[in-house]
């Protein structure tokens, strides 16, 4: 199966969930025959970067109207490299810039966007998660043209840090024909948020800390095991709604998706709604007084004990090997 995967940038670099999805592609296809493709007006730092990661090959999709993102232009430059080198499968990263310009894409090709998929098996089957991960579905491209999906953010694991070990991929370049007319909307300035101060999606620890915890008074003691493991402070829902922690540190289906190297939850019951934001963690860790709790299901390691008692021997335990 030739597959294409469709990276994003984000800061002059690939962005960490393109990675993600990358590791979604090598599901689907051996490494030459993934094809990892990039966008913009100037795209020679870009393609050096994905030249470097395992693929098979590298495209370059240059255009002056693509120097800042419209979906008109994505959508238009795509559409016809698609046409152009017909692949079996175009795999996305599940971000805002997807969805505002994918599933239209797929529409130009009879088919549909199956989107922000959380496993791939043999067939290819996609899995989604419907109602907030309560329940999910399998799908199936049944279509005649290529099939379209995109990857939820931390359902896949990818290593993001160093050079694949092999040679350096071909780049091409392609050089789609779109004209200043075609283009309906006038690029702004990029959406800026809130300033934050952690950086949760990059992490590669994390402690977070849930209703467990009982006061806000109680959340040093948390504080300092993540400290002692370089690890950032996280929460789920219940942490933030009570305003003990910023909604920055939420962790969860309305909050952020991690998969850090190792996820310490402690005092989590593990609600499907937490689970959905750290199911991808490689190591997951968990304290809670409770057997029966849904975290020790995904757990890697469960310690069921107080986490009054096991968090501050924890800790001792942490600064004593270091």
């Amino acid at each position: 199966m030739s597959v294409f995967l469709v990276l994003e940038e984000s800061k002059g670099r690939i962005s960490r969930a393109s990675w993600e999805a990358l590791a979604a592609a090598l599901k689907l296809a051996p490494a030459h025959d993934v094809t990892a493709v990039v966008i913009g007006a100037q795209t020679e730092a870009l393609a050096a970067e994905a030249a470097t990661k395992g693929v098979g090959k590298v495209m370059r999709v240059e255009h002056p109207l693509l120097e800042k993102y419209t979906a008109d232009g994505f959508l238009l430059a795509l559409e016809q490299m698609v046409r152009k080198k017909e692949p079996q499968c175009v795999v996305f990263p599940h971000s805002y810039q997807v969805r505002d310009y994918a599933p239209a894409l797929a529409c130009r090709f009879g088919q549909v966007l199956i989107g922000d998929v959380i496993e791939i098996e043999t067939g290819p089957i996609f899995t989604r998660q419907l109602m907030q991960g309560r329940l999910t579905g399998q799908y199936k491209s049944t279509g005649s043209g290529p099939c379209f999906v995109s990857v939820q953010a931390g359902a896949f694991r990818a290593e993001i840090d160093g050079s694949a070990a092999g040679a350096t991929a071909q780049v091409t370049t392609f050089t789609p024909k779109i004209d200043a007319e075609q283009i309906r909307t006038k690029p702004g300035e990029p959406f800026r948020g809130a300033a934050q101060t952690v950086d949760l999606g990059s992490a590669q620890r994390i402690v977070s800390v849930g209703r467990g915890i009982k006061e806000a008074e109680n959340l040093p003691l948390v504080r300092e095991l993540a400290e002692a493991l370089g690890a950032e402070l996280a929460a789920s829902r219940p942490i933030c709604d009570n305003g003990w922690l910023p909604m920055e540190r939420q962790v969860g289906s309305s909050g952020h998706t991690v998969a850090p190297k190792l996820y310490l939850a402690v005092g989590i019951s593990g609600a499907i709604q937490h689970l959905v934001g750290m199911k991808g963690s490689q190591c997951i860790v968990a304290i809670n007084k409770d057997p029966d709790a849904p975290i020790f299901e995904v757990a890697d390691y469960g310690i069921v004990g107080d986490l009054f008692e096991m968090v501050p021997a924890l800790t001792e335990a942490v600064k004593a090997a270091r």
